[in-house]
C-alpha cells in the first residue's frame, strides 16, 4: 500500500487567506515617468476601468536587466534614494562594488536628486556581498544577514545589484539561488528591485539575463533597459538623431501582481545621472495603440 504523502497544510480556499492577502498599494519609485505604468483596476457602476498605480506594487519582486552600461546601477540607486527619502529603511545589497564606493555613489546620486545627507546617513544600510565571499558563495549566509538587517531596522526594501554576481560562475544553479532569496523576500514582505546582467549571447531587449530564464520565471516581472545604435537613415529618421548617436529603451515585461503598460518606452540618462522614461516608440512611428 502506498502512503498518503499529500501536504495537507499547503491547501487553502481563497477565504482561510483573507487575513494574509496583501493590499495593492503603489511604492513610489522617484523615477520620472515609470510609476504611471503599473495599473489597477477600480470598479464603477458600469464597468471596471484601468487607472495608474501610482509605483510599483508593494511587496513585488522585481528584475531590472539589460546589458552594460543600460541604466541598471542608476535606476535602482535612483529608487532606493526615493525610497530613503520618504524614511523608509532600504537594504542595499552590494555584490560587485565594496560598500565605501556604493556609498561614494549613492552621495553624488543624492546631490543630483536633491536627497539630504541626512536621509541618506539614517535609511541606507549597505550589505557588502562584493568584500565578503561568504555572503557571493552562500546564499544562507546571505539571508540570515539580510534577515539580521530586516530585524534590526524595519526595512521595507531591498535593492541587489547584482543578484548575477551570486552565481556568476554556477549559472547551472541560478534556479537554486535565486529561488530561495525570492522567496526569503515574499515572506519578510520587502519591495525589492533585483540587478541581473545580460551576456552578449542574449537578444539584447528580452527578459532572458545571465542564469538563462531563470530569474525572470521565478520573480514577481522584469524591466528590460536597452540601448540601441542609429545605424540607419530609418532609425534616423524615426528616431531624429543623427548616425551614431545612442538611444536608450525601456519595457515592462510582466508582473504578475497588477497590469502594466506593454509599450516599449524611450528611457533618458540626464546629465545628472538620473533616470526618465519618455514616450512609447508608438507615438515616434506614429502606430499609437488605439
Amino acid at each position: 500500500m502506498v502512503a498518503n504523502r499529500a501536504v495537507m497544510e499547503s491547501i487553502y480556499r481563497i477565504p482561510d487567506l483573507q487575513s494574509k492577502i496583501p493590499k495593492i498599494e503603489p511604492v513610489e519609485t522617484g523615477i520620472e515617468g515609470l510609476d504611471e505604468l503599473f495599473y489597477t483596476i477600480k470598479e464603477r457602476e458600469s464597468e471596471p476601468i484601468t487607472v495608474p498605480l501610482g509605483g510599483i506594487p508593494r511587496y513585488c519582486v522585481m528584475n531590472v536587466t539589460g546589458v552594460p552600461d543600460t541604466g541598471k546601477s542608476l535606476l535602482v540607486e535612483q529608487f532606493a534614494l526615493h525610497r530613503a527619502s520618504l524614511d523608509e529603511k532600504v537594504i542595499f545589497i552590494s555584490v560587485e562594488t565594496p560598500a565605501e564606493f556604493v556609498a561614494a555613489a549613492l552621495k553624488q546620486r543624492a546631490k543630483a536628486t536633491g536627497v539630504p545627507d541626512d536621509k541618506l546617513d539614517q535609511n541606507i544600510i549597505i550589505v557588502d556581498a562584493a568584500s565578503h565571499a561568504a555572503l557571493r558563495e552562500d546564499h544562507i549566509s546571505l539571508l540570515d544577514t539580510i534577515a539580521h538587517v530586516i530585524r534590526t531596522y524595519k526595512t521595507k526594501t531591498v535593492v541587489i545589484d547584482s543578484l548575477t554576481g551570486l552565481y556568476e560562475h554556477r549559472e547551472m544553479q541560478a534556479r537554486a539561488i535565486i529561488r530561495p532569496i525570492y522567496n526569503f523576500l515574499k515572506k519578510w514582505y520587502q519591495t525589492a528591485l533585483l540587478v541581473t546582467q545580460k551576456r552578449s549571447s542574449h537578444e539584447e531587449f528580452s527578459a532572458e539575463s545571465a542564469g538563462g530564464y531563470a530569474v525572470s520565471h521565478i520573480v514577481d516581472g522584469t524591466m528590460v533597459l536597452f540601448k540601441e545604435t542609429i545605424d540607419s537613415t530609418y532609425k534616423q529618421r524615426m528616431y531624429s538623431l543623427p548616425i551614431g548617436e545612442t538611444v536608450r529603451l525601456f519595457r515592462i515585461d510582466g508582473c504578475r501582481m497588477c497590469a502594466h503598460d506593454t509599450s516599449t518606452h524611450l528611457m533618458e540618462i540626464k546629465p545628472n545621472g538620473t533616470i526618465a522614461i519618455g514616450l512609447p516608440l508608438q507615438k515616434l512611428t506614429g502606430g499609437e495603440k488605439k
